[in-house]
């Protein structure tokens, strides 16, 4: 399982805490230095089951400084993903990656759902 974080991140910093209080093991990965990739991000994105936008960092500075708001819903999946992988941190983190889940963002009633069942 890869926890991608931005370590300055509160949440980022709650998500890592709750991970280790429940046992859960984990590479933890820093989403700035080491960006994901397009085929990573491709992959997450295909099983997650989620909108492309939700892995958009919406209340980020890169978002708002590239008024992605606006150009997002013209622009396909191919250049999103393309997009996302420039920049760590245009990423919504954190991520928790596993073969067979992808949870973005912290929400601890859905991460204790599928990690302690």
């Amino acid at each position: 399982m890869v926890f991608l974080q931005y370590p300055p991140c509160s949440t980022c910093q709650k998500a890592k805490k709750w991970l280790d209080e429940h046992g859960v093991s984990y590479d933890a990965r820093h989403i700035k230095e080491e960006n994901p990739t397009v085929e990573e991000l491709r992959a997450w994105y295909s099983r997650s089951g989620l909108p492309l936008k939700r892995f958009f960092n919406t209340s980020g500075l890169a978002y708002k400084s590239l008024a992605l708001k606006d150009k997002l819903p013209s622009m396909s999946e191919e250049e999103q993903l393309a997009l996302l992988a420039t920049d760590g941190m245009l990423v919504k983190r954190p991520l928790l990656v596993d073969e067979n889940f992808v949870l973005v963002g912290f929400k601890p009633a859905e991460w204790q759902e599928i990690l302690c069942k």
